[in-house]
């Protein structure tokens, strides 16, 4: 079992099924939420200050979102201001498969996989067994 993930999502019954899933199989103690990569971003910013001890160890990432996109957040975290949060594993969750956003993943050293949306328990399997997530 992980002990925090956070997921990221502009729609709030995909948050409601993310963490209802995790909670079901018991794949994380905590996950919270982020409307958007700029509420996720300030998040990690908030981290230091409020001194919080446990990072997420993984990040479930919609692309399509308002304010900030999840392009423009993977582009973000990679700045040295975020390099010490660059070890948390980043799963891409979009309702499009295009081959174009799979081959563009690439490019981030944190992102383990692209996979369609909705979120599901055998989702979390595959993950658990194919990614060696630390559970």
């Amino acid at each position: 079992m992980l002990h925090k993930i956070l997921c990221v999502d502009d729609d709030p019954i995909t948050l409601m099924l993310c963490k209802k899933v995790i909670s079901r199989t018991s794949f994380a103690k905590e996950t919270i939420t982020a409307n958007n990569g700029e509420e996720a971003l300030q998040y990690f910013k908030n981290i230091k200050s409020d001194k919080v001890e446990e990072l997420p160890q993984l990040i479930f990432l919609d692309l399509n979102m308002p304010v900030m996109g999840g392009w423009e957040f993977l582009d973000t975290f990679c700045l040295p201001e975020y390099e010490a949060y660059n070890s948390i594993s980043i799963v891409v969750l979009s309702s499009t498969i295009d081959p174009e956003d799979l081959e563009k993943t690439k490019k981030y050293s944190m992102v383990i996989d692209f996979l369609p949306k909705p979120i599901s328990t055998k989702m979390l399997e595959y993950l658990i067994q194919n990614k060696r997530l630390l559970l």
